[in-house]
């Protein structure tokens, strides 16, 4: 007399683990395609680079005066009342937290200078300005 077979209750995990792997490259290749901030065209200068100890506060003014902040992660569109009470906020957890303004060219030295304003009635101890290196080949 034979037995009957006795029926295996397992789950193949293999195309489950292959589905996974497949995913895995494709976020792996995407993610540093991915376009995180915003496309301001910053002017050369010939200024000497700062180092700073921690992660500043960006403040990108685009090319149609549109304000865009940055605290360790994306950028955000954001108005000048908002942007105020938000560094604000920043400041009062981290006084020496340092605010960078980046404009493009395009931008008016008002805009610039109304970002500036922003950062200091917030209190803002630390405010600089960001630009590119300039070409090493003058034309």
């Amino acid at each position: 007399m034979r037995r009957p077979r006795k029926v295996k209750a397992e789950i193949n995990v293999v195309p489950y683990i292959d589905v996974t792997l497949v995913l895995l490259i494709i976020f792996m290749i995407t993610t540093p395609l991915m376009n995180l901030g915003v496309d301001v065209n910053l002017p050369e200068s010939e200024a000497n680079t700062i180092t700073i100890d921690t992660e500043p506060a960006v403040v990108n003014v685009t090319a149609e005066g549109d304000f865009y902040l940055s605290i360790g992660g994306e950028f955000e569109l954001i108005d000048a009342e908002s942007l105020e009470k938000k560094i604000t906020a920043f400041i009062t957890v981290n006084p020496d937290l340092p605010i960078m303004i980046g404009a493009d060219e395009a931008v008016g030295y008002g805009e610039v200078y109304q970002a500036m304003v922003v950062a200091q009635k917030a209190g803002a101890k630390k405010v600089g300005l960001i630009s590119d290196p300039a070409s090493l080949q003058k034309k």
